[in-house]
């Protein structure tokens, strides 16, 4: 499960050949139900916000919302095989958290996840457009999941989808329809690192630098 992530620098000036917002805020602990910044395979080439709770489109309600939908099952599962043929798109990062469980202690121990590069890399993810019963339409996400790598192992049984930089394209042609789930693969570890960091990010309320900080 991935449940908070970071994006602090600005993917602007890493992901060429996309648009992005003018403005860029850097985010330190984005949480479900809050906006990320997301391009989805409309064809349109450009990064724009979605509600973190993918939302099915034919969902009657809000209830059905996932904020990660497992890999292995994504061509089957009700909820996400629509998705998964027409409406991908890659989330954007630059790190994310998990939390241990370490024996003798109650409470897990939050970890910090980030290339060795330190720059900016994309979950793969679902998009949905919803409309809601009031009539006004929101477009949600879900970042997609997998089996952890040697890195992520003694912190967490799930890890998200990286993508490397060499599979955007084919991930939102919305065209291609098979060969997909061999993207949807462990990040090498020995690209990545992870340190402990402080109980302060278990509070979605703090958004602020701290929270990356190693302890």
């Amino acid at each position: 499960m991935c449940g908070r992530f970071t994006l602090t620098t600005n993917p602007a000036d890493y992901f060429g050949g996309f648009d992005f917002p003018p403005i860029f805020a850097p985010r330190f602990n984005i949480a479900p139900s809050q906006p990320l910044l997301a391009i989805p395979n409309d064809g349109h080439n450009a990064a724009t916000f979605f509600l973190w709770g993918f939302i099915p489109s034919w969902a009657k309600n809000a209830k059905f919302s996932s904020i990660n939908a497992r890999s292995e099952t994504l061509a089957e599962k009700p909820s996400f095989k629509g998705a998964y043929k027409y409406k991908r798109c890659l989330i954007l990062v630059d790190g994310f958290y998990e939390w241990q469980k370490v024996a003798g202690q109650k409470a897990k121990v939050p970890h910090y996840i980030f290339m060795q590069s330190r720059q900016p890399f994309a979950f793969a993810g679902l998009w949905s457009d919803w409309e809601s019963p009031d009539g006004s339409r929101v477009k949600t996400c879900t970042i997609i999941t997998t089996e952890p790598n040697k890195l992520m192992k003694p912190i967490h049984k799930r890890m998200p989808v990286i993508l490397p930089p060499s599979t955007y394209r084919q991930w939102l042609d919305p065209k291609a329809r098979t060969d997909l789930q061999s993207l949807l693969l462990s990040y090498p570890a020995e690209g990545m690192e992870a340190h402990p960091v402080s109980t302060l990010v278990n509070n979605a309320a703090n958004d602020r630098a701290e929270c990356v900080v190693p302890v």
